[in-house]
């Protein structure tokens, strides 16, 4: 049986462990325009680089996700995911822990995790079944910068 590799060539869990100790993991739809905008956000109000990046759609996210058993709504890529020590989120408890490690004043949004989750997940889910349509989205993932590529897993 062959060990699964990275685009780099090693092992899938050794650059888990190499590019993500102490880190957090955002899985982002990378071709959704909003999507790729909350990276170019983040990236800025992160300067301790504390978050990495993945598309959902390439092979390390999907091998975090069978690893990790995360369970995507119908199986669409229409969430945030974030992993942090081993422990996933999505929707807007997601966004609302992002912002929590980013520099004041984002990290004060997180008093909105106070706002019941079936509340915040409403307009959570009103903005991923309308991003396509009011931000677009490229026909295939982004290409980041060389600035924004160290950040990718």
């Amino acid at each position: 049986m062959s060990e699964e590799r990275s685009q780099e060539g090693l092992p899938v869990d050794t650059v888990e462990v190499n590019f993500t100790a102490g880190k957090s993991i955002v899985l982002i739809d990378g071709v959704c325009h909003l999507c790729q905008g909350l990276v170019r956000f983040i990236i800025p109000r992160d300067p301790k680089g504390r978050f990495m990046f993945a598309s959902l759609q390439s092979e390390i996210a999907q091998n975090l996700i069978h690893k990790h058993g995360i369970v995507l709504e119908r199986g669409q890529l229409s969430t945030v995911v974030l992993l942090e020590n081993g422990v996933y989120y999505t929707q807007s408890v997601a966004v609302l822990r992002i912002a929590r490690r980013l520099r004041f004043p984002w990290s004060a949004a997180y008093g909105f995790i106070f706002v019941p989750p079936p509340l915040r997940n409403v307009l959570y889910r009103y903005v991923a079944r309308n991003r396509y349509r009011w931000f677009g989205r490229d026909e295939q993932c982004l290409i980041p910068t060389p600035d924004i590529r160290r950040r990718f897993l």
